[in-house]
């Protein structure tokens, strides 16, 4: 019996294109891999990845997809994902497609960081919380050029609304002690227990995306740093597992950091730029005051990546 496969037709090398024309990327996108993004993971992550490469020849009717494909196998779990990892598989891809004539590759890989935080004030009370991670890749010029992205919910009070509130808050006191000269310790403290959210400032739950290039020979991504620096510039990231107390500690917090969007991404990038060359900063607080969003953006990138 003969084993052997027939000959398959190969259009994409074999035929021309139709309409002769370079083309700037050409590839696949959303392509399901598993990850392991650190060394302390103890699991891997479900990835999409995005692999591409230019396609320059004018007269090449099509990339060779599967090569992409199967050369995304070198990160994979269980290896660690690490720069010089994401390298090795550009290069790789340039040079499975060197009959294309092509130089340039990119990589998109978007995944969901899964970690445990603590409660504010009871002890050994934990919860788990998702932080989305994207890291896009080029590899130009015979270098790699990279950056990190990660999102971080958070909650924000507006400083308007706050001065508002107490404006109205206030004005109950003075009428409700307009008959007398002096209060007393005592009954302004009661007065306060029963009526100081006669009037509360608006908050809401907010998003913060932040990214950073990173050096291509950089030995890891350290995506929690990059979390734990944007939650702390907040300082009201939000919780999960919560008791009494550790609500109470929130808005604690959310009164102490009273914040308009534009404050938010102020804050976020000046401690970026302590940290990395270039950084961006894309805020979001989806309003409770009114049916849309306020945003603010700010980049110190170059021309982005790809």
């Amino acid at each position: 019996m003969n084993s052997r496969l027939p000959a398959l037709p190969d259009v994409a090398s074999n035929e021309p294109a139709a309409i002769p024309s370079r083309l700037d990327w050409v590839g696949m996108q959303g392509i399901d891999l598993p990850l392991r993004p650190a060394a302390d993971s103890p699991f891997s992550l479900a990835a999409s990845v995005d692999a591409e490469v230019d396609l320059p020849d004018p007269a090449i009717k099509g990339i060779h997809m599967s090569r992409l494909y199967r050369l995304l196998d070198h990160m994979a779990a269980p290896q660690v994902l690490t720069p010089a990892a994401i390298g090795d598989v550009l290069r790789a891809m340039v040079a499975s497609h060197a009959d294309c004539q092509s130089s340039r590759a990119r990589l998109a890989i978007r995944f969901a960081l899964l970690r445990q935080r603590a409660a504010l004030i009871t002890p050994e009370l934990h919860g788990w919380k998702t932080y989305p991670v994207t890291i896009n890749a080029l590899w130009q010029d015979d270098q790699m050029h990279l950056q990190l992205g990660v999102a971080v919910l958070y909650s924000s009070t507006c400083p308007c609304s706050a001065a508002l509130a107490r404006q109205v808050v206030q004005e109950k006191f003075n009428a409700d002690f307009a008959a007398q000269q002096q209060v007393s310790r005592q009954d302004a403290a009661a007065w306060l227990d029963r009526h100081a959210t006669f009037a509360t400032p608006h908050s809401q739950r907010s998003l913060a995306e932040a990214q950073v290039s990173l050096a291509g020979d950089a030995l890891n991504f350290d995506i929690v740093s990059l979390i734990d620096l944007v939650e702390n510039t907040l300082a009201t990231p939000v919780q999960t597992a919560v008791k009494r107390a550790d609500e109470q500690a929130f808005a604690r917090l959310n009164g102490a950091n009273l914040m308009y969007v534009e404050d938010a991404a102020r804050k976020v990038q000046h401690a970026l730029q302590a940290h990395f060359p270039q950084s961006a900063v894309n805020v979001r607080h989806l309003e409770s005051l009114h049916p849309h969003d306020a945003i603010a953006q700010v980049s110190s990138f170059k021309p982005s990546v790809g």
